[in-house]
C-alpha cells in the first residue's frame, strides 16, 4: 500500500511540476463556487475546537496550554489537467478530504507543538492559474478569490479567537504566496507585527523588498520576521520551459537554511532532525543540505521505501515542509519560547 501511494504521489508531482496543457473555460462569475462562512467549523481545515483526530494526534501539549496560534494556508491540491474549475469548492468533500489528509497532516502537523493550528477552507485556485495564458484569461481573477477567503477567515480569527496571542504564519507553495499578502496588509508597518513571532514561506518566491519592515530571520531563536526557502535535488537546477516559476526563485532573495536556521550555507546529514515520511514515521539524519543560487538543494533522502523515485525528480518542491518536518517542528518552539523572552525584558 506504501509503495502504490509512493507511486501515485511522485508521479502526480512529475507532471504537475511541468508546464503543460490544462482544460480550461472562460471565468464567470456566476460559476465562481459557493463562499466558505467561517463562522462555522465546517470551513476550517483545522481548528482547536474542532474534534480532527488528524491534527490531534500530532498535539503533545494541551492546546489549551500552547502559548501562540497557528495560522496556516495549505498549498495548491486543484491540479487535474481536466478540471476546468477555477476554483475549488470549500463545499467538496472529496477535495476537503485531500486537504485534511495531505496538506493538515503532513505539513500544518509540524507547527502543532508551537501553537493551535487554524487552517481555513478557501476556494484555492488551480494549479494552472499561475502560469501564462492562463494567468491572464482568468487566473489572476480566480486569485482574487482565492486571497479573499484567506483575508476574511484571518480577521475572522483575529476577531474571534486570537485575543492578544502571538501567531506564526505559515503556508507552503500557493499558501505561502497568500501569506505574502497577508503579511503587506495586516503586519507589515502595523502593530500587530508586534504579535509575529514568525512567518514560514517555504516554496513560493520572496523578494529582499517585498516587505517594508519584516525581514529575513536569520537566527534560530529570531522573531517577527519571514523565512523561506526552495528545494531542489542537490546539483540540479530549475528548467525555464518546466519550473518557469522556480526559475525566477535564483535572484535577489534570501535563503533560509532550514536545518540550521542560520546563515551557514550547508547542514551536515548529523544535524538533519528529521522527515516526516507518507509511513507516517520520522526519519532523523536523513538529508544533507546545500544553499546554491537562491535554491536549497537537498540531497536525496536515505532510510525511506522507495527513495529511488525521488532520484528521478528534479524538484523537491513537494517536500518544501515535510522532508524538514521535525527541524520546523522544533525551530517553531524555539521562536515562540524566545518571543515571550523577549516579552518579559
Amino acid at each position: 500500500m506504501i509503495r502504490f501511494k509512493l507511486i501515485l504521489f511522485f508521479c502526480c508531482t512529475i507532471f504537475t511540476a511541468c508546464k503543460t496543457k490544462y482544460a480550461t473555460k472562460e471565468f464567470k462569475v456566476s460559476q465562481i463556487p459557493l463562499s466558505p462562512n467561517y463562522n462555522s467549523l465546517e470551513s476550517w481545515a483545522a481548528h482547536p475546537e474542532k474534534n480532527d483526530s488528524i491534527i490531534d494526534v500530532f498535539y503533545t501539549t494541551e492546546k489549551e496550554n500552547l502559548k501562540a496560534d497557528v495560522f496556516y494556508i495549505y498549498p495548491t491540491l486543484l491540479t487535474s489537467k481536466k478540471n476546468d474549475a477555477w476554483n475549488s469548492d470549500v463545499f467538496d468533500n472529496k477535495q476537503n478530504s485531500t486537504v485534511k489528509n495531505i496538506a493538515i497532516k503532513y505539513q500544518a502537523s509540524a507547527w502543532a507543538n508551537a501553537g493551535r493550528i487554524y487552517s481555513p477552507l478557501y476556494r484555492q485556485v488551480h494549479y494552472r492559474s499561475f502560469y501564462e495564458p492562463y494567468t491572464s484569461n482568468g487566473g489572476k481573477k480566480a486569485g482574487e478569490i482565492a486571497y479573499d477567503d484567506i483575508r476574511r477567515a484571518f480577521i475572522y480569527y483575529l476577531n474571534n479567537f486570537n485575543n492578544g496571542r502571538p501567531i506564526i504564519i505559515a503556508g507552503h507553495s500557493q499558501g505561502a504566496y497568500h501569506c505574502k499578502n497577508l503579511l503587506k496588509e495586516f503586519f507589515d508597518e502595523k502593530e500587530l507585527q508586534n504579535q509575529l513571532v514568525a512567518a514560514y514561506l517555504p516554496g513560493t518566491r520572496v523578494d529582499l523588498k517585498e516587505f517594508k519592515t519584516i525581514h529575513a530571520l536569520k537566527n534560530p531563536e529570531d522573531t517577527k520576521g519571514y523565512l523561506s526557502w526552495n528545494t531542489f535535488r542537490l546539483n540540479k537546477e530549475p528548467k525555464k520551459g518546466k519550473h518557469p516559476a522556480h526559475f525566477s526563485w535564483k535572484k535577489n532573495h534570501y535563503v533560509t537554511n532550514p536545518i540550521n536556521w542560520d546563515e551557514s550555507r550547508t547542514a551536515t546529514i548529523q544535524d538533519h532532525k528529521g522527515l516526516l515520511f507518507y509511513d507516517e514515521k520520522i526519519y532523523p539524519n536523513s538529508v544533507y543540505i546545500e544553499i546554491n543560487d537562491g535554491l536549497l538543494w537537498s540531497s536525496v533522502p536515505r532510510g525511506i521505501k522507495g527513495n529511488f523515485f525521488l532520484k528521478l525528480i528534479r524538484n523537491y518542491h513537494f517536500g518544501d515542509v515535510n522532508i524538514f518536518w521535525k527541524d520546523i517542528s522544533e525551530n517553531a518552539k524555539i521562536r515562540v519560547e524566545n518571543f515571550y523572552n523577549l516579552a518579559k525584558n
